[in-house]
């Protein structure tokens, strides 16, 4: 599909907005389901009796296998087609959601996420590789305004809608509900997106690096999340924790990944990865920052919401209202981005985005506390969706500017791999950041109203393994108002300490992205297949 021309450039047409509305909503079921289920989380919890490890993993084995798989479809796409690959991942994603509706515990609603994860690899970077091949000039600017604002605003709306479907339906509805969007956006892919593919791709063969990848992303997210169970070093017991070795072979996975695709370029052979692709200034700065900001931005989505209800008292509905304002902010700024194009360069229209982020997550650090104003969380939520709208879609459309549309499949599976290990790292570091400092300062809130040690164990156990949801528990009790305080205290807190550390991440992405070029002004590619 190319947009027809006129005096200020390519155009819409009917035909290219159908495309566009295919892949938006496409890209939506992806997004929505990665964040649709943090509001509902408490729930889901107490109802499959799930602890707080459980619960990292129900989000992060998503992003995971997501980002596992990422690089490979994406090689996969522009060898068979794009469009199939699409509607492959899509009937597969609708499957597992129906499984994840069922689940009767949480291993069945992990493995389904698990199986989810394939499916939403599948769709995400043939979504964004193809529409990088059917969009060019202004047609593009708006594009990747609509596909930024789609990431933003769906990672907003996901949590409204978990905690409707949580408090009025069901929280089985949050994954059901992907099966009657999911069979819109069947219906488009047949109807209005075109085919591409790289006509000058050909089979890597190297199935080495595929399984280097898979063990170095996988055993990285497992210590993690693991080492609260297991320890950094010594488990409860006195034995050897496994969560050095297990980092240590992921990281040396993803080193010898490294060094293998290295090999094979320079004896001329096929390769999963062209790491040629990061001599590219845009790439190579844009990819740093993306895993960076998503590692806040996804994490913060997972805490904050165990803050609001479990020892702030809000309801999940209550809660969806409040993250909503985060997609109020990114919708608004989408509506301006291209005109803010226009008058900005791609890069300061980023580090803009990034700077609001960070100063709105700042501020929320600073404002978390038992009787904070709903309106100044809606504030900082409603600032920070600006910047996610500003940062996202230019900076998603800035890191592949300058890739070839025939690499565009392997860049924008690179980059999307990027986000999610990025999501995941951000609900493993964040997420037991979280935790963690919640049980040690529950611990010592309680030892200081001079319990026994028998009583202090227990209530912190419970406290901690739950992710805070333990104490709106306590605060019902008659008699503990002041374990029930200690605990809120605690969770207040370890939110506080895992907000700022949300935002200086955000902080370090926006410096990041001084690498780039002020200018990424070059000759428009012709769009591809």
């Amino acid at each position: 599909m190319t947009s027809p021309t006129s005096d200020a450039g390519p155009v819409m047409t009917r035909r290219d907005w159908a495309a566009l509305l295919t892949i938006g909503f496409g890209v939506s079921l992806v997004i929505m389901d990665a964040t649709i289920v943090n509001v509902a989380l408490p729930v889901v919890i107490e109802d499959l009796d799930m602890t707080a490890t459980e619960a990292q993993w129900m989000n992060a084995v998503y992003a995971l296998v997501f980002a596992a798989l990422l690089i490979t479809v994406g090689r996969i796409g522009d060898l068979k087609g794009r469009r199939l690959l699409f509607l492959i991942g899509l009937i597969l994603f609708m499957v597992a959601s129906v499984f994840a509706g069922l689940a009767v515990n949480a291993h069945m609603l992990i493995g389904a996420r698990f199986v989810q994860g394939v499916g939403a690899a599948m769709i995400l970077p043939t979504t964004l590789s193809s529409m990088n091949a059917l969009f060019v000039g202004r047609a593009r600017v708006i594009a990747f305004a609509v596909y930024g604002s789609a990431i933003g605003g769906m990672a907003a709306i996901g949590p409204l809608l978990g905690g409707w479907l949580a408090t009025d339906v069901s929280w089985r509805w949050a994954f059901w509900l992907n099966i009657p969007v999911g069979l819109l956006v069947a219906f488009g892919i047949v109807r209005s997106l075109p085919e591409t593919r790289d006509p000058n791709a050909q089979p890597s063969g190297d199935y080495l690096a595929i399984i280097l990848t898979m063990v170095g992303m996988g055993a990285t997210v497992f210590a993690l999340i693991e080492s609260r169970n297991y320890g950094w070093w010594r488990t409860d017991s006195g034995t050897i924790s496994p969560v050095p070795i297990v980092l240590a072979v992921g990281l040396v996975s993803l080193l010898l990944f490294v060094l293998h695709e290295r090999r094979r370029r320079v004896a001329g052979k096929p390769v999963l990865v062209d790491l040629t692709l990061f001599l590219i200034p845009t790439f190579s700065a844009g990819m740093l920052a993306a895993l960076i900001v998503a590692l806040g931005e996804f994490g913060l989505l997972f805490t904050l919401p165990l803050l609001l209800q479990g020892a702030l008292g809000y309801t999940a509905l209550q809660t969806g209202w409040i993250i909503l304002a985060l997609a109020m902010g990114t919708f608004l700024i989408s509506s301006v981005l291209p005109r803010l194009s226009d008058q900005l360069s791609q890069r300061s229209v980023v580090q803009i985005g990034l700077a609001l982020e960070t100063v709105a997550v700042g501020a929320l650090a600073l404002l978390i506390s038992r009787n904070v104003p709903a309106w100044h969380l809606v504030v900082c939520l409603f600032v920070y969706g600006v910047g996610v709208g500003m940062a996202t879609a230019q900076l998603t459309s800035l890191l592949l500017k300058d890739v070839p549309v025939d690499e565009s499949g392997q860049a924008s599976g690179l980059q999307s791999s990027a986000r999610q290990l990025g999501s995941a790292l951000g609900v493993a570091v964040l997420g037991g950041l979280l935790i963690a400092n919640l049980g040690r300062t529950t611990e010592a809130n309680l030892k200081a109203l001079s319990l026994p040690g028998e009583t202090v164990d227990k209530l912190t156990k419970a406290v901690a393994d739950s992710a805070g949801i333990a104490i709106e528990g306590l605060q019902r009790q008659q008699g503990s108002t002041a374990i029930a305080d200690a605990a809120t205290d605690a969770m207040i807190h370890a939110s506080q300490l895992t907000t700022g550390f949300a935002a200086l991440a955000l902080f370090i992405g926006l410096l990041a992205t001084f690498r780039l070029p002020k200018s990424t002004d070059s000759e428009e590619t012709p769009p591809a297949g």
